[in-house]
């Protein structure tokens, strides 16, 4: 056994799995989404606000008032929409509920073609349905759930040039008195938005209220993410305690969240972009999940209730974090909010490659040359460990021509054969495992690199060079995965050739296999691979030349 063919194996089962994981996403069991409830008598407006516990479809009213079920009847309701136009975003409100039903992200576009709209991160039709809801809870009186119809001063606004901050104010009064106004706050440059419900009480008499907010969305894969590759897609919950948990839709299918945490977020995530909420600072909420008919998701919060006394004014505020997953802004709005970039069980390596693969693009100005030079900085650092591996991969090519002849005098006696070979090593002074450990040592921080290039929106549609436009989409003529093969053919004839025939050949098999593996992978990954193996090669036929002309 060779470090080389162990090396080879434990990439193919990475690979494998990736396969797998992409597979189960795109052609597992699917559960039946959900159906819709049956109208109750009595009820007339439509119940997607859903509640934590206890069955209902709305958030849960102030503790000493219960709330009947509201059934949903319709999949959204619209009575006019607000147009918003900032630095960042081309955003839509709906009167009804003040509701976010859609936001374009102008500095992302959706594809890579020159002509190409702004990527939509939120939309209010199916199949790709994500919106943000919030609203109110009572318990008496009419409620300014997201139901209510709110009212504008106009129709459009527009950030000035010199602005940076613009305010789109919605107002609404019930019949008792009580007028509450609700206010998205938009700043230059960031994608937090501020949302606020202010409630003016002028019924006579104490209100009592709570606050909710809650994503809801469909689960359909992002536009031209590959199948080949998986990344998460689903809810997140941060707390303290428990850090960053992730809540799947089969999760939500199987039961309904209910939890209490104080600062805290909640999250729906895909590959590149999220949709956020973070309550204010030392805010306790009650975390909830549900499912609605149409296969959509909601994961929301609910605060506890709060009293605003006759004649007096009273402020409920949230962050709403829509955009890329841009771990600098995301840190600044809310503690763990940066771990929405995903890089699963090796955070701890990840982290640092991307600072260092950022650090390096700031003075480049191309992250294609700097997943080059972090991939030569990475190889240097490994240097020794590599060298000790394909030290001992020459040794074992040496000997080559000698187990060669072993195999020839035992045949097929296995046991006197491999007694001769562990003689030959032990004479020779050569370690046949020698090289493994070093190997083993690089898998993973090669993975941690994998995942930082597959989850960096940074990489989204960067060029590189000549005909790479894109360094997260797959090549488009197939040059580097050819090239990726090529080095991998060229590995493999530097190594010792396995003395077994059909493990030759399986060994042989393998640069074709991952060319047409890497063919459907990003071009950020595959040009990673390129240059570690030609770094790879280099090193080894020097070391391979010296050893076999009797040097050190």
């Amino acid at each position: 056994m060779d470090n080389q063919r162990l090396f080879l194996f434990v990439a193919l089962s990475f690979v494998m799995l990736l396969l797998w994981q992409a597979w189960v996403e795109d052609y597992g069991p699917v559960t039946p989404p959900p159906q819709a409830s049956a109208p109750q008598a009595g009820s007339d407006t439509p119940g997607d606000v859903v509640a934590p516990a206890g069955g209902d479809d709305i958030p849960a009213a102030p503790a000493d008032v219960q709330s009947s079920a509201l059934p949903e009847t319709d999949l959204l309701k619209t009575t006019g929409y607000i147009d918003v136009k900032t630095d960042l975003f081309s955003v839509r409100i709906d009167t009804t509920g003040g509701d976010l039903r859609q936001a374009d992200l102008l500095d992302y576009r959706a594809t890579n073609a020159k002509d190409s709209p702004p990527f939509r991160l939120l939309n209010d039709t199916l199949p790709n349905l994500f919106i943000i809801q919030s609203g109110l809870r009572a318990g008496v009186g009419t409620e300014p759930t997201h139901h209510v119809v709110y009212s504008a001063e106009q129709q459009s606004f527009r950030m000035a040039d010199d602005a940076d901050e613009l305010v789109v104010p919605l107002s609404w009064v019930s019949p008792e008195g009580v007028t509450v106004t609700k206010r998205y706050v938009f700043n230059r440059g960031s994608y937090a938005v501020g949302l606020q419900h202010e409630v003016v009480n002028n019924s006579g008499v104490d209100w009592h209220g709570r606050q909710y907010r809650q994503l809801q969305r469909t689960q359909v894969a992002e536009t031209g993410q590959s199948s080949f590759i998986y990344t998460y897609m689903g809810g997140v919950i941060y707390s303290p305690e428990e850090k960053y948990e992730k809540i799947k839709f089969d999760d939500m299918l199987d039961g309904d969240l209910d939890r209490t945490i104080s600062d805290g977020w909640a999250a729906m995530l895909q590959h590149y972009f999220l949709g956020a909420l973070v309550p204010a600072r030392g805010e306790q909420d009650r975390y909830y999940t549900k499912t609605l008919s149409n296969a959509r998701y909601v994961i929301g919060m609910i605060a506890p209730t709060q009293t605003v006394p006759a004649d007096s004014t009273a402020l409920f505020e949230t962050t709403v974090f829509i955009g890329p997953k841009l771990q600098d802004e995301m840190k600044q709005v809310a503690p763990g909010l940066e771990l929405t970039v995903d890089y699963g069980l090796l955070t701890v390596l990840a982290q640092p490659l991307f600072w260092l693969l950022k650090t390096i693009h700031g003075f480049i100005g191309n992250w294609g040359w700097a997943i080059v030079v972090v991939t030569i900085l990475i190889k240097l650092a490994f240097y020794k460990l590599s060298e000790t591996s394909y030290r001992s991969m020459a040794n074992m090519r040496k000997l080559a021509p000698r187990l060669q002849s072993l195999k020839e005098r035992y045949g097929d006696d296995r046991q006197k054969l491999n007694q001769a070979m562990m003689d030959l090593y032990k004479k020779e002074k050569i370690n046949p495992l020698g090289g493994c450990l070093p190997i083993l040592v690089q898998i993973p921080v090669f993975i941690a690199l994998y995942w930082v290039l597959l989850e960096s929106v940074e990489l989204r549609h960067a060029p590189f060079i000549l005909w790479i436009t894109d360094m997260s989409s797959p090549d488009p003529y197939y040059i580097l995965p050819l090239l990726m093969g090529a080095t991998m053919f060229i590995q493999q004839k530097l190594n010792p050739a396995p003395l077994d025939p059909i493990q030759a050949k399986v060994m042989m098999a393998l640069p074709v296999v991952f060319t047409v593996f890497f063919a459907f992978f990003p071009s950020g990954l595959v040009l990673y691979w390129v240059v570690n193996n030609t770094l790879s090669i280099a090193q080894q036929w020097v070391i391979t030349r010296r050893i076999e002309r009797g040097g050190k």
